[in-house]
């Protein structure tokens, strides 16, 4: 018995909701611009809603293009880059990294980097690490002239400060 008085009951409060809202909805005096708002609101939901799906569409389209051009790279990865492009590569990067990419000379043989010149020692890590990753890069020679501070090798003077 206590369940059917719980039924009644909620679909007495159901009624008087959907009542309620039918009253807000058509008042002669206010009902026409509520609806108005109500209209311009679920309006609004959908362009929204529409322009999130063609984001996350053109997001995972992008993603998939990334997803075949790095599987095309691996595929044709058995021809390594020459010595030249191997070197403008690794230069390229180098100014991200460190604070003097003109004090490090590169030289290339057959997809082993060779690296030379002064460096502070909180560049190497990150030096070595960024080459690593560039494509073509199958070994590393460090010959690089370590420092502690700039202080007293000129081409380590006057550089910015990287992030």
């Amino acid at each position: 018995m206590p369940r059917q008085s719980t039924s009644n009951w909620l679909a007495i409060v159901a009624a008087a909701v959907l009542g309620a809202a039918a009253m807000f909805m058509l008042d002669p005096d206010k009902g026409k611009r509520r609806r108005a708002l109500a209209r311009d609101k679920i309006g609004r939901a959908i362009k929204d809603g529409r322009h999130a799906l063609v984001g996350a569409a053109r997001d995972a389209g992008h993603r998939w293009q990334g997803v075949r051009a790095e599987a095309r790279r691996r595929r044709l990865r058995e021809g390594l880059p020459d010595d030249l492009q191997l070197i403008e590569r690794v230069r390229a990067k180098l100014g991200r990294v460190v604070r003097h990419p003109h004090a490090i000379q590169v030289g290339a043989n057959r997809g082993i980097v060779v690296l030379s010149g002064p460096i502070l020692a909180s560049e190497v890590g990150a030096l070595l690490e960024t080459t690593r990753e560039v494509p073509g890069v199958t070994a590393i020679e460090d010959h690089l002239a370590v420092y502690q501070t700039s202080e007293h090798v000129s081409s380590l003077q006057d550089g910015e400060t990287k992030h």
